[in-house]
């Protein structure tokens, strides 16, 4: 197992928070979901979102989005692909297409959403659907800059897909606008090359 540290460090009310992930050996960890709950929650803005296929892969590899939202699957390449989910946050199957953009989906619940294609195994992405009124992924450098906190007590929850046990648990604490916080996380060692499952439905069965 991998160690990560998140760590906050505010600059007081006026200014903004940042958020570092790192792993134990201090590298950034991109794309880890970082949701922060407001005391008085407001709800994101909706609206449609893509996770295109290309070059037999899913592009973003982790998008975040609010619950109600709306995700189309563009198909990008000159291969029919069949995009899928058996996540218990949305459960949907878009038969074999190419340039015909079936609907888009909506996202009703949250929790993490794990995509294969039915075609190419190797293909996989995350959606992950937040009731937050703040979230964001936190870029290459591993960080995530929050906007100015209102006075109180913040709960965050951080999520990437290294997790242990990503499509269950989260890691949860609190900040304040004048805590330090520093969080491990475990995290699964990347899996070998020829090791991975051969496809998305073996690794739900295998885990159940």
């Amino acid at each position: 197992m991998l160690m990560a540290l998140v760590s906050v460090s505010p600059h007081g009310l006026a200014s903004d928070t940042r958020i570092s992930v790192t792993d134990a050996d201090g590298q950034p960890l991109p794309n880890a979901v970082v949701e922060v709950y407001f005391p008085d929650d407001a709800s994101a803005d909706t609206g449609v979102e893509q996770v295109s296929q290309r070059d037999a892969a899913f592009h973003p590899e982790v998008l975040a989005i609010p619950v109600m939202s709306e995700v189309e699957f563009p198909n990008n390449d000159s291969t029919r692909h069949h995009v899928y989910s058996f996540s218990p946050a949305k459960t949907f199957d878009l038969n074999l297409y190419l340039k015909e953009t079936p609907p888009p989906v909506s996202f009703d619940k949250p929790g993490v959403v794990v995509l294969g294609c039915n075609i190419h195994d190797h293909m996989q992405a995350f959606i992950v659907v937040s009731e937050a009124p703040f979230y964001a992924l936190t870029d290459s450098t591993g960080q995530v800059t929050l906007p100015s906190l209102p006075p109180g007590e913040h709960r965050v929850r951080v999520w990437h897909q290294r997790l242990d046990d990503s499509q269950q648990r989260w890691w949860e604490g609190n900040i304040t606008a004048t805590d330090h916080l520093s969080v491990p996380l475990e995290l699964n060692a990347t899996p070998q090359p020829g090791k991975q499952p051969s496809s998305l439905q073996q690794r739900f069965n295998e885990a159940s």
